[in-house]
């Protein structure tokens, strides 16, 4: 039985698809996968309609004692079996018994929910459950067509379920990250039609899909004119449950000891210090000492680390969720005045911050995820999309050369033949573009064909997200080798070569 998505579940298709194709396999024996991603993204929303389309079984934990967590869960598989009162497991191992062999005709999904907080209140709950599953596997074939599913939104918890030296490493059958709605998706979804609005709502809400509906109240803005008026009414008003989102995405994490350091190295980012040592050096700590924060935050899905296209020692970190960014860089300064009501005045004051600190950076990550997802009709085959640093040999021995590009679109790496340079661009959130813009883009060419790059079929691309002069658009015209994104394009128009 293959069951079809429900139709008010938008866009998820693939996700749903794995989902399905794992819980109704035709292997005899126990099969276990593991869900997970960031909080928001509709994991449970997703997990809860496959048990509802398939008669499976859906628990959710919450926090608690074992003993607590034990009986909740021997009332929901008592609902389940129809029993008017809940089932008394003796414990864990006793109730696994139980759930694994709920009677059924076909394949049947058992779901656990938010499974790092049972193994925070029974840590050697994962052992129990890899031998049950083994037990199933190997001695017990064909007695039980138990699909399990465990999720987690907690990403540094659930990073460890399958890792190492850990019980369940090598069952999972199925390992399923759910990821924020890519940008054109999340447009679509919030019912933008604008592609300027919708680059700017991406910048504070990105493509998660909870912020839609409950943390708005399906508010959106309803012109470019009326940003301004939505930011204040939906983003800063301190009734609304988004006010506090990027400060309660930090507070829920678990291996997050210290949040003034954590808040702190965010900060640092979200202010455009994006390498370890000016990381450091803006919150006043060693480099040394902010390795476990940063390599924390990685693991939590709030920060990530992007190596450059060129320099292959050199990293920069990046905030993962567009609200903690827009939180450190235009709330928490202002956090006084916010709480007191007076968020049309904040807002006011930055609207410039808003435009340089974050729509520059953040328009920069959707040109990179543009040629990431659209790149190989653009391009040709893509193996990596970055941004990168080309150095000038030449200038050494004066102040050394470099020149930024803000997405550079390499081949896959094949050993033994020299990487193909697809693309690369240069991304503008606030200015006008122009041929000062393409000449920075060939002299990095030229730079990358002497260190033995193949640039043969570079592409060089602008990425406008103010527009072209005419300067630049003649030249476009004119040379099949320069493309033009402008913001239509980026959001699915063709683009301009």
């Amino acid at each position: 039985m293959v069951a079809s998505k429900p139709a008010y579940i938008f866009d998820r298709d693939w996700e749903w698809q794995a989902l399905t194709e794992f819980a109704t396999g035709t292997q005899p024996e126990v099969a276990f996968g593991v869900v997970s991603g960031r909080r928001r993204q509709g994991k449970t929303f997703l997990l809860r309609a496959l048990a509802e389309e398939l008669g499976g079984f859906y628990f959710e934990a919450t926090e608690g004692t074992d003993i607590e967590l034990l009986r909740l869960f021997g009332m929901t598989l008592g609902q389940r079996t129809g029993s008017p009162v809940g089932l008394p497991f003796a414990d864990w191992r006793d109730a696994l018994t139980f759930m694994f062999s709920l009677p059924g005709e076909r394949p049947m999904p058992l779901i656990i929910d938010e499974f790092p907080y049972l193994m925070k209140a029974n840590p050697a709950l994962p052992s129990i459950l890899k031998q049950e599953i083994d037990l199933r596997g190997r001695t017990h074939r064909g007695a039980s067509q138990a699909r399990l599913l465990i999720c987690g939104s907690a990403l540094s918890v659930m990073g460890k379920v399958l890792s190492g030296q850990a019980p369940l490493r090598g069952r999972a059958r199925l390992e399923l990250v759910v990821q924020p709605l890519p940008f054109r998706e999340a447009a679509e979804f919030w019912e933008l039609g604008d592609p300027r609005l919708a680059a700017m709502v991406h910048a504070i809400v990105g493509g998660t899909p909870a912020y839609r509906h409950e943390f708005v109240a399906s508010d959106t803005p309803r012109s470019v004119e009326d940003f301004d008026a939505w930011v204040v009414r939906s983003v800063l008003d301190r009734r609304r449950p988004l006010f506090r989102e990027g400060r309660y995405l930090l507070a829920e994490e678990a291996d997050i000891r210290d949040p003034a350091l954590y808040h702190s190295v965010l900060a640092a980012i979200a202010e455009g210090n994006h390498t370890w040592g000016r990381i450091a050096g803006h919150i006043g700590y060693k480099s040394s000492d902010i390795t476990h924060p940063l390599r924390v935050l990685e693991d939590c899905g709030l920060v990530v680390k992007e190596r450059d296209a060129f320099q292959s020692n050199a990293t920069c970190y990046r905030i993962a969720e567009p609200i903690i960014a827009f939180y450190q860089a235009i709330m928490r300064p202002e956090w006084a005045a916010l709480t007191t009501g007076h968020a049309s005045q904040v807002w006011e004051r930055a609207r410039g911050r808003f435009s340089s600190a974050i729509m520059g950076p953040h328009f920069e990550t959707l040109c990179r995820e543009f040629a990431s997802r659209y790149g190989d009709d653009l391009f040709g085959p893509v193996g990596e999309v970055a941004a990168g640093t080309v150095t000038d040999p030449g200038s050494r021995g004066k102040k050394e050369r470099k020149i930024q590009v803000d997405v550079a679109v390499l081949s896959p790496a094949f050993a033994g033949e020299p990487r193909k340079v697809r693309s690369l661009g240069e991304a503008k959130w606030g200015k006008v573009m122009g041929l000062r813009h393409l000449d920075r883009l060939r002299q990095a060419r030229d730079l990358l064909e002497v260190k033995g790059y193949d640039t043969s079929e570079t592409v060089l691309a602008c990425y406008g997200g103010a527009g072209f002069d005419e300067e630049l658009t003649a030249a476009a015209r004119s040379d099949a080798g320069v493309l033009l994104v402008d913001l239509p394009t980026l959001y699915g128009s063709p683009a301009s070569r």
